[in-house]
């Protein structure tokens, strides 16, 4: 029992971090556009972060069973505790760094690094199907969808007057902004809530893979806690060290940010990264302007963090269970 307490413990501590590592992703935009003010921005999209965690379940299941085969006894605790730990790790130094990285990732890579370190199978077509490939895909998706729907606004508004179009745009940022927020809570309360569920079945608390609703309050609670915390290093990174966007452009990279999250959570359950599709759409519409306006080296930092990302936290959970194993088990 005193195991699964502090698993849960810390899944939910990994969901508090991975609330103030990822609000800028939902808000950073808005904030950087002055659309928002900074903690009325974080208040809102905390609020939805909470409604978006009930909007679905088939993340969390992808999540509690399409990664690694479901341990058992006190090395399944461990497996556990270690990948969250690994996950945790990546996710306060990338924060401090000011890099916009993938919880949900960091999260992933630690399961995977704790398996193998725990001699626990990883189920490695679930692996390839629903994040390789959603990693890859979806920051495509969204610099190209960014770029497309850019080139709309600018031709249906070429004969607006640009000082009125900005004030309108700044409206419209409210609700892109909050879409956002909730797509992040429909996709990243669910993640912590696949962890909780495994615990519970490993605990023998549990059989199947339904997730009880204290579970869901939970983590969209400690989800929207973090996310009103705010992670204002990582919100300068997104808002304006890769490119100093106006409220039309913000509008756009929200709009098709949050499009492709809703896709991927209801059409194919597949658990994607909130920070890589929101930043490859700040790219994709910045280029419309001018292929050099993107400070394509800071973006360049940007992505080689989210391809190291799932190795370094899966080192770092694999030796968190080398030391479990040593002293606890």
């Amino acid at each position: 029992m005193a195991a699964l307490i502090v698993v849960i413990g810390v899944a939910f501590f990994f969901t508090y971090t991975n609330g103030f590592h990822d609000s800028a992703n939902a808000i950073a935009t808005s904030v950087s556009t002055r659309a928002l003010t900074p903690r009325a921005a974080l208040a809102m999209a905390a609020v939805m972060n909470l409604a978006g965690a009930f909007l679905g379940s088939g993340v969390a299941k992808t999540v509690s069973k399409g990664i690694i085969e479901t341990p058992t006894g006190s090395k399944g605790m461990a497996i556990l505790f270690s990948a969250l730990v690994g996950a945790i790790t990546w996710n306060l130094v990338t924060w401090y760094f000011g890099l916009p990285s993938s919880s949900s990732h960091a999260l992933f890579g630690g399961m995977v690094g704790a398996a193998l370190a725990g001699g626990i199978g990883v189920v490695w077509h679930g692996v390839v199907d629903k994040i390789i490939v959603p990693m890859i895909v979806s920051p495509i998706v969204g610099l190209v969808g960014g770029f497309l729907v850019m080139l709309a606004i600018l031709w249906i508004f070429r004969r607006a007057n640009p000082h009125r179009a900005k004030r309108n745009f700044r409206v419209a940022q409210t609700a892109s902004a909050a879409a956002m927020a909730l797509a992040h809570g429909l996709q990243d309360a669910q993640k912590t809530m696949g962890i909780v569920v495994m615990a519970l079945v490993i605990s023998g608390h549990q059989t199947g893979n339904g997730i009880p609703i204290w579970v869901k309050i939970s983590c969209a609670t400690m989800l929207s806690l973090g996310t009103y915390a705010g992670g204002w290093r990582i919100m300068r990174t997104l808002g304006r060290k890769i490119i100093e966007l106006d409220p039309p452009q913000g509008f756009a990279a929200e709009a098709t940010a949050s499009a492709v999250m809703y896709t991927t959570s209801f059409v194919y359950a597949a658990p994607i990264s909130t920070t890589h599709v929101i930043t490859s759409a700040i790219m994709g519409v910045g280029a419309t302007k001018r292929i050099r306006a993107v400070r394509w080296g800071v973006a360049k930092n940007i992505v080689l963090g989210w391809f190291i990302t799932m190795p370094a936290a899966a080192i770092v959970a694999a030796a968190m269970f080398g030391i479990v194993n040593l002293l606890v088990l």
